[in-house]
């Protein structure tokens, strides 16, 4: 490429760069000159105007020697090709892998990184921000605009091969028994069933209020025949109406007998999978006989597909279940960062580690940009776009120059007169 590869100027900002730029040369240049004029002014001069002769014919060589050296980085002086000049253009790669090595040597390194990830307190502003109610929705409308998007992207043929190729060898070794059961107990331990029985009651609740026609048609068809339509009809809107009621009384009531003979159902299954030889045999065939059936692979699919509608619905609606339900753990969770500090140094200790793992692991590669993008650079464009960008401050180095030099000129002359 013959132009600076990656970088896309900005002309609104390049322009008040090179305004800076320009205002800052000006300014070094017109020292430059009133110093020749001063000089021209007082030449052969005594007393106290030779000291001032004798500051302006030093500011002028400080002006001079400070523009050469300062010209020099970007370009040849006065386009005389004297060696050591133009140092951008000629050894712009050297200088991308001196800055390679600068930044990985004092940037990347562990203690650094270490420092910076506690200083950045990163546990505590992600508490702050989530506790926030505009910012805690926010981000869930995000996670499942995401997760949409996600699901829809799987396909089912990716399922079968994670299901033929990964998951079915890997259930034939693995006795299944214990493995359930522990993670029931697990399971049971930590509350979740209750939040999943509260998302699938939540569900069959609404699914139950809209679909009521639905459910008369599939009770109809087992009504006796002889039986009127009239009464037909008003014991299925009953047992609707019933059920309905019997559905909002589990899902609103915490210790409902229905949910107390659940957690003694699972509780009593977690155990007999981890320690009941009949119950581990039993599990053990009937799982060798669903991974031989021929409609397994199928039926995995269909399950997957109609779960993912199921999540892909609910994701969808603004009042679903899934985002109410995302809506109150993050909140809970923000709640937590911001009130555990054991918490929050657990959390930004596993952030340290995650930072230094990746620049111990991909540093090399990150630095390395640095010299594969500057050796694509045109030596020219890119001395010119580094000198916009830093010329104004260097232009300082030419009035410092100017400045200093002027003082020194009197020194010297000012020791010459009392040496004389």
């Amino acid at each position: 490429m013959s132009t600076i590869a990656m970088i896309t100027p900005n002309p609104a900002a390049d322009a008040v760069r090179r305004q800076g730029l320009r205002r800052m040369r000006t300014l070094a240049v017109s020292l430059l000159l009133f110093a020749a004029v001063v000089y021209a002014l007082t030449l052969d001069q005594d007393g106290f105007l030779g000291f001032v002769n004798a500051g302006a014919e030093a500011s002028m060589v400080g002006a001079i020697a400070d523009w050469f050296a300062v010209t020099a980085l970007f370009k040849h002086p006065l386009g005389l090709p004297i060696p050591h000049t133009a140092l951008i253009p000629k050894r712009k790669d050297e200088l991308g892998r001196g800055l390679e090595e600068f930044v990985g040597e004092n940037f990347l390194q562990e203690g650094i990184i270490r420092d910076r990830v506690a200083a950045a307190t990163i546990s505590l502003r992600v508490g702050q921000w989530l506790s926030v109610p505009e910012h805690a929705q926010r981000a869930v409308d995000e996670v499942a605009d995401v997760a949409v998007i996600v699901l829809d992207r799987v396909r089912d043929e990716h399922i079968e091969g994670l299901i033929r190729d990964a998951l079915v060898p890997r259930f034939r070794e693995e006795p299944l028994a214990p493995l359930l059961g522990s993670l029931l107990e697990e399971t049971i331990r930590d509350d979740l069933h209750h939040g999943l029985l509260d998302l699938g009651l939540e569900e069959l609740y609404r699914w139950l209020v809209e679909n009521p026609d639905t459910v008369a048609e599939v009770l109809g068809e087992r009504a006796p025949w002889w039986a009127p339509t009239r009464l037909n009809d008003a014991v299925t809107a009953r047992v609707h109406r019933e059920l309905v009621r019997w559905v909002a009384d589990v899902r609103d009531d915490p210790r409902h007998h229905v949910r107390e003979a659940l957690d003694s159902m699972l509780a009593q299954l977690a155990d007999d999978l981890q320690h009941d030889p009949e119950a581990q045999e039993r599990t053990e065939r009937l799982k060798e006989r669903l991974l031989d059936h021929p409609q397994v692979l199928t039926s995995s699919v269909s399950l997957w597909n109609a779960l993912r509608r199921s999540l892909q619905a609910s994701l969808r609606d603004p009042e679903g279940a899934v985002r109410a339900r995302l809506l109150a753990e993050t909140s809970s969770f923000a709640a937590r960062l911001l009130s555990d500090e054991t918490l929050r140094e657990r959390l930004d200790g596993l952030a340290a580690d995650a930072a230094v793992f990746g620049i111990e692991r991909y540093g090399a590669e990150v630095t390395t940009v640095i010299t594969h993008t500057i050796e694509r650079w045109d030596g020219k464009e890119a001395a010119r776009r580094i000198e916009l960008h830093v010329g104004r401050d260097l232009q300082f180095i030419r009035i410092n120059g100017t400045i200093v030099g002027g003082l020194v000129g009197v020194l010297i002359h000012s020791a010459s007169v009392l040496a004389g």
